[in-house]
Parts: structure tokens; sequence; C-alpha cells
């Protein structure tokens, strides 16, 4: 995770991401490869904290590094590539879950309404996993851009195409859900 890296480090990252992504964008079908090997994990993971299911997040994943490739001639500024990338999760996963949402309606209207169960909660990972699930999709991802890949907040607005405030204000509903879903359990060892 790249928030807990040094700031040096950070950049120099970010500037070899840049390069790949120029290079890519003339066609260095090599420089896309190793975009994709750096950052399918973190898309992955995203699309995983976004759908909540494994095969859900796999396909979604898949569709993102697709529409990636198609798009990447377009964007303008290589720095921007992380948000540009996350955007791109955010905006298919959106149309995933409205075609999930429209085809569980068709099937059996009655079960949408219902809430999902709550499983039993044994770590302070699970316990975390299971607080991220109960939250709205939108506040899941931006909580997962903020807390796991450490975007910013311009950058969670311009991944999620929301204005700053809005992102802020999803934030700040999301850690007060996770808090509360969190110090309703049983204290672990830390």
């Amino acid at each position: 995770m790249t928030q807990f890296m040094h700031p040096k480090a950070q950049r120099s990252e970010a500037v070899f991401d840049e390069l790949l992504v120029m290079m890519a964008q003339q066609g260095d079908n090599r420089a896309f490869e190793r975009l994709h090997q750096r950052w399918h994990q973190r898309l992955a993971r995203a699309a995983l904290r976004y759908t909540g299911s494994a095969d859900t997040a796999r396909d979604l994943s898949q569709d993102c590094w697709l529409a990636i490739w198609k798009g990447l001639g377009r964007l303008r500024d290589p720095k921007r590539f992380r948000s540009y990338a996350f955007g791109v999760l955010h905006r298919r996963g959106a149309d995933h879950l409205r075609g999930t949402l429209q085809a569980r309606a068709r099937i059996a209207p009655e079960d949408t309404a219902s809430e999902p169960s709550e499983p039993a909660r044994q770590s302070d990972g699970s316990a975390l996993n299971q607080a991220f699930a109960l939250l709205p999709p939108d506040q899941r991802l931006a909580a997962h851009l903020h807390f796991v890949e450490g975007l910013t907040l311009s950058e969670i607005a311009e991944a999620q195409s929301i204005p700053t405030g809005t992102a802020k204000t999803r934030l700040f509903h999301a850690r007060r859900k996770l808090k509360a879903a969190l110090t309703d359990q049983p204290q672990g060892d830390a």
C-alpha cells in the first residue's frame, strides 16, 4: 500500500507509472503490460471491496483493464492515472451493480428489500471486512480509496466523478458507520 511508503518512494512510484502511461500511450505494449502488473492487484482489491464478491470482482477488474486499455490514449495527464484507473472501476462497477439490482428485481422483487444477514465475527480483519460490506457501494469505494489506497479527497472526487464536498461527505459517513460497526464488537487483543 502506497500510503505507508516513504514520500520519496511514493513519488518515485508515481513517476515510474507516469512514464509507463506515456510509453503505453505511444503504443508500447510492454509498458502497458508492466502497468497492468503494477496496478492489477490494487484494482482487483478495490473491485472486491466494491462488489463484495470474488467472482464479480474478477470480472469487473478484467472489464476495467479492457476499458483502461481502450481509453488510455485519451488520458491527457499521465499523473492522473491513479484516479483515472479507479474512476474506470467506479463507473464500470456502478453499471454492474445497477444491472445486478435490475436482474434481482426481475427474478424476485421481494428479496431485494431484505437486509443482508450478519455473519458471525471472528477476528479484527474479518470484522473490518464485514463492516466495509455493510456500507453502501459508493461509500465503500470512497473509504477503500482513502484508507487503503491513500487517495486524497480530490482524487476520490475525480475517480467517482463527484464534487470534492460529496467525496468528503461519503468519507465522513463511511468513517462514522465503520466506527459504529467496529465499536459494537468485542475488542480483541491489539
